[in-house]
């Protein structure tokens, strides 16, 4: 490495230390990534200050052909840029040879869906836990699963309406009323199934949402409004409610764990499967943009392919 360079990197990098006051880790990946960045340059056999816009991009197809992903990628040009911006603070290069450029988009990950079988399989397992953790848990699954309920939605239902009350179930309409995302509201079906659920955890949970003699605490108030509570009455957390799901779906043998998102997934594409109808999904998931539910087309679609290469003669050649 000619010295000017490695004096410029060792300059930075005590910047970055010292002034930015970044982490140890943060400033050894830095100096990771900018002995990439001269080891390409000496390569091109261009100095640091010489490199241009076309040999940044150049540099990034080559990551992208060598397999690296999108976001490793964009991770690397955050250290150049930061860089090549200090750089022309000081006046050592006259422009930003990565202000312009992107790292490829990485492919958007498939939300993880039940197969119909294994979800119906989870909503009517019952566990050998306290008949009053059981009816809890059993009516949380039945809304996320039967209703598509964020798990902020669920953690925010209270017992009945009230001014202040973020969401709440109508058991005589069969509806649940929630507050979404952007403090948007809507209303969803509850299903028969979860009615019955409710019912019987409602019955099991007590005015005070507190389980058995277990002391009502001091926010008595909230847990007291709160449909789904812990031992001592207080709101239940999301936090709490993975690790339940969790738990359950360990118990009901299936080979995944189960989260509140998973089950939102499954109800998506399971109605999608059914209905074909994607505007009644978006409005039922509280989509604001319908491009964020055709992603459970391509689930659909996912499931369409199995059964093909399942079942059509022609999907497989014979050996």
């Amino acid at each position: 490495m000619p010295a000017d360079d490695r004096a410029l990197i060792d300059k930075y990098l005590e910047f970055v230390r010292v002034e930015k006051r970044l982490a140890a880790r943060t400033v050894e990946l830095y100096a990771l990534d900018l002995a990439r960045l001269h080891e390409q340059a000496e390569r091109a056999g261009v100095g640091l200050r010489d490199v241009q816009n076309h040999h940044i991009r150049r540099w990034v197809a080559q990551m992208h052909g060598a397999g690296r992903s999108g976001r490793g990628i964009a991770l690397i040009l955050s250290g150049w840029r930061g860089f090549f911006a200090w750089l022309g603070r000081d006046g050592l290069v006259p422009s930003n040879p990565v202000q312009d450029v992107r790292s490829p988009k990485a492919p958007k990950p498939l939300p993880k869906a039940l197969a119909v079988d294994d979800a119906v399989q989870f909503a009517d397992f019952e566990s050998d836990d306290d008949a009053w953790f059981e009816a809890r848990d059993a009516a949380m699954v039945e809304l996320l699963y039967g209703s598509g309920l964020r798990v902020g939605e669920l953690v925010g239902l209270d017992v009945v309406a009230g001014k202040d009350a973020k969401g709440w179930v109508d058991l005589q309409a069969a509806e649940a009323h929630v507050l979404g995302k952007g403090a948007k509201r809507r209303s969803v079906p509850v299903g028969a199934t979860a009615l019955k659920a409710l019912q019987r955890w409602l019955d099991l949970r007590g005015p005070s949402g507190a389980r058995g003699a277990a002391p009502v605490p001091a926010s008595g108030a909230d847990a007291a409004s709160a449909l789904f509570t812990g031992r001592n009455g207080t709101r239940l957390t999301a936090q709490s409610i993975w690790q339940r799901l969790k738990r359950r779906s360990q118990l009901a043998g299936l080979n995944v764990p189960v989260h509140p998102h998973m089950l939102r997934h499954s109800f998506a594409s399971h109605v999608l499967q059914s209905s074909g109808d994607l505007r009644g999904v978006q409005e039922l998931l509280g989509h604001a943009n319908i491009t964020t539910t055709q992603v459970y087309t391509r689930l659909d679609f996912q499931h369409l392919a199995k059964a093909y290469d399942a079942a059509h003669p022609r999907a497989k050649l014979k050996r």
